[in-house]
């Protein structure tokens, strides 16, 4: 196993049990998972092909035992049903999960209340309860919670809900506005689109649906939430249409599930699958199959946090498996990730993957039995898995498996990432080996440590290109990439449009539209220093020059 400095620190930061190895948690892993595949699954651990979900590497084996890493919570117009929700939320957050809620459900603010001649606060201060609760709650005491909150757009506190970030707080939250198709028809033809009351269906009043667009731009400008769901689009491609609607995601949105269902995430790791500047698609087939075995027996051994939990998501196993090193692989393979060429090689290669993965679900639904609730789904014949693929962010394993995350380009070649209370400077390895061949290069890494990008240094042209970083990438290239990779993708696609700080608010209503228009199920904008507290930073001026 070749670990780097940054994956040994996070590891014994985070994941490690007291006096465990990185070899140790991976037996650990594989032996609870399922012991008569174990030494398959452990292989493809080991050689940092396929990486589980955090809870799973956490979890497994211990005495917690909670190994899912997405939620999604029902939110009902009630304080017993608001804060049932709550304590639920605890106990997944301390677990390692994150949640998801839609908070569509919920009264709005001044609404009248049965008890003492009342009115309702709306959804709003219930997110902020949610929100506090969540720094009380260190998730699976390692890490604080993360939520996800969607606010349908025809709710009649939609527009506070659109500003919500930015008038302070709500720190563990992302934020979305569902939106549905009457929307889009308003908002074409320049006409007025109702917000509703969701106690009684009234039309609580009417706004211009081009004032509510323009809204959600300039809050998104300003500190990258709300992000954007396409409800219609989510439910049209809903793999089990009969069980009802979904109306919520987990918190980085790629996992769009319904209330009291979670899912279990792993990811195929492209970059160890290039071989002599070539995909080796026979191993990107076998890591796909052990993947997909493995998550799949991750919900039979699987401790859930509440009954009602296990039995919704038994009712589906809904799995997703993704991949993440996408923008290493493009890089040995000499390819630009913004290029038609690129995008040429995701969609075969997620083509490839869905395929297979598809295929080894069904040869289990003929083994083990299929879903119980495939009546109601659209499928024919023997299925094991109601859904199989999603594309996450993969936040912290990519650092472990040594790539870059998800789906994302470069975002920075070179940073400073803090993990726990130590500091990991990273520069990008494959550009430390070609500046290793240059004179210059020592010169060219200093510069590259202070602004993070080639985009000055006195290089070729071609690996400026091959080499760009996410902001320096088009808008666009982001959405058709996000898009080319959905076609294969059952859940949805965790992805983020990096802006240079100059984007504008009409900029990103544009891309927004973009992202409905090519069928994404949903799209997050974020534009370079909109937060002061920004995790990630281009560039590290203090980081010491070492080739």
């Amino acid at each position: 196993m070749n670990l780097t400095p940054a994956a040994k620190t996070l590891l014994q930061n985070r994941y490690l049990l007291p006096q465990e190895t990185p070899s140790e948690l991976f037996c650990r892993v594989a032996d609870a998972v399922d012991t008569p595949r174990a030494k398959d699954f452990l292989q493809v651990m080991n050689k940092l092909l396929f990486i589980p979900n955090s809870p799973t590497l956490m979890n497994a084996g211990s005495s917690i035992g909670q190994l899912s890493a997405c939620f999604v919570l029902p939110v009902e117009d009630s304080l017993q049903g608001i804060f049932s929700t709550l304590a639920t939320m605890a106990l997944i957050h301390q677990s390692g999960g994150g949640t998801g809620f839609s908070f569509s459900h919920i009264r709005p603010a001044g609404d009248p209340v049965s008890s003492k001649c009342g009115v309702a606060s709306g959804p709003l201060p219930f997110i902020r309860v949610f929100d506090e609760a969540t720094n009380a709650v260190k998730q699976g005491g390692k890490r604080r919670g993360a939520n996800m909150a969607v606010l349908n757009s025809s709710h009649p506190d939609i527009m506070d809900f659109i500003n919500a970030k930015n008038r302070g707080g709500l720190s563990n939250f992302n934020l979305s506005v569902g939106f549905d198709a009457h929307f889009f028809h308003c908002l074409e033809h320049g006409s007025q689109y109702d917000l509703i009351n969701p106690r009684d269906g009234s039309v609580k009043t009417s706004i211009e649906a081009r004032e509510l667009w323009h809204a959600l731009g300039f809050a998104a400008w300003q500190s990258g939430d709300p992000g954007v769901l396409f409800l219609d689009i989510i439910n049209g491609k809903n793999t089990v249409p009969g069980l009802g609607s979904i109306e919520a995601t987990n918190p980085c949105g790629e996992q769009p599930l319904l209330p009291f269902e979670s899912c279990n995430l792993g990811s195929v790791n492209l970059f160890r699958c290039i071989a002599k500047g070539e995909l080796d698609e026979e191993l990107v087939q076998t890591v796909t199959r052990r993947g997909v075995q493995f998550l799949d027996a991750v919900i039979d051994v699987n401790r859930f946090p509440l009954q009602k939990i296990r039995e919704k998501t038994l009712l589906t196993r809904k799995i997703g498996l993704g991949i993440m090193g996408l923008a290493d692989a493009l890089i040995l393979m000499e390819i630009p990730y913004e290029s038609t060429e690129a995008l040429c090689f995701a969609d075969r290669t997620m083509a490839l993957i869905s395929r297979e993965a598809h295929e080894t679900s069904r040869e289990l639904g003929e083994e083990k039995g299929s879903f119980p609730a495939i009546e109601k789904s659209i499928y024919k014949g023997e299925m094991r898995n109601a859904t199989v693929t999603t594309i996450a962010p993969t936040g912290s394993l990519h650092l472990i498996a040594g790539t870059s995350s998800g789906i994302e380009p470069i975002f920075s070649l070179a940073s400073t990432r803090r993990i726990g209370n130590r500091s990991a400077t990273l520069v990008h390895p494959l550009l430390k080996k070609y500046l290793r061949t240059l004179s210059s290069g020592r010169d060219i890494l200093m510069q590259v440590k202070r602004t993070g990008t080639l985009s000055s240094a006195p290089v070729p042209e071609i690996m400026k290109d091959l080499y760009k970083t996410a902001t320096e990438i088009s808008p666009d290239h982001h959405i058709r990439m996000q898009a080319t990779i959905q076609k294969h993708v059952d859940n949805a696609v965790s992805k983020t449009v990096n802006l240079p700080e100059h984007a504008g608010v009409d900029e990103i209503c544009r891309i927004f539209l973009l992202a409905r228009s090519l069928e994404c199920k949903g799209v997050t904008i974020y534009r370079y220093n909109s937060k002061k507290d920004q995790v990630l930073s281009r560039g590290c001026e203090m980081c010491r020059v070492d080739m």
